[in-house]
């Protein structure tokens, strides 16, 4: 197993992070154009991410299959002050994705950490490797989304 924790400011209200972090529709942006999101159950996804299962596919750069994911959404009680939602999921290659979202007053903004905790047997490593990167790739774009104003149409 392997953890992998990336954290940044976002200069937003916590509970303005909070109200984008439980959009599918965040998920869809911030993972574009690295990896696009397609539901397969339910289609389409809710406008608001509720305790439960929902299955999407993955492609890669919108060529490359990576297979179906089980989300699995559940919001754990947090300490006073922050916000956590989570998702325990899992796929054919990956037996635990289990990632923690930690949003967390700071000044006028929110620090917004990104926590996932991985075992893909022997590909482990790359698996985590390549988490790295994307929740990167992620924090840079919630960054631009948050600068403009939420305009979801502009990224």
């Amino acid at each position: 197993m392997r953890e992998v924790v990336r954290s940044c400011y976002l200069n937003a209200p916590l509970e303005r992070i909070w109200t984008e972090v439980r959009r599918p529709a965040l998920l869809s942006f911030v993972a574009r154009p690295l990896v696009e999101i397609r539901p397969v159950r339910p289609d389409p996804l809710p406008e608001v991410w509720e305790v439960g299962d929902y299955i999407v596919s993955m492609v890669w750069r919108g060529v490359i299959p990576l297979g179906r994911q089980t989300i699995r959404i559940s919001y754990p009680t947090a300490p006073s002050g922050t916000k956590h939602l989570r998702d325990n999921g899992q796929s054919a290659m990956i037996k635990r994705w289990d990632h923690l979202i930690v949003l967390e007053p700071e000044g006028s903004g929110t620090r917004y950490t990104d926590r996932v905790v991985i075992d893909a047997g022997l590909l482990t490593l790359p698996v985590a490797r390549f988490a790295q990167s994307f929740y990167a790739h992620r924090q840079r774009r919630w960054q631009k989304l948050v600068e403009s104003g939420f305009a979801y149409e502009a990224g």
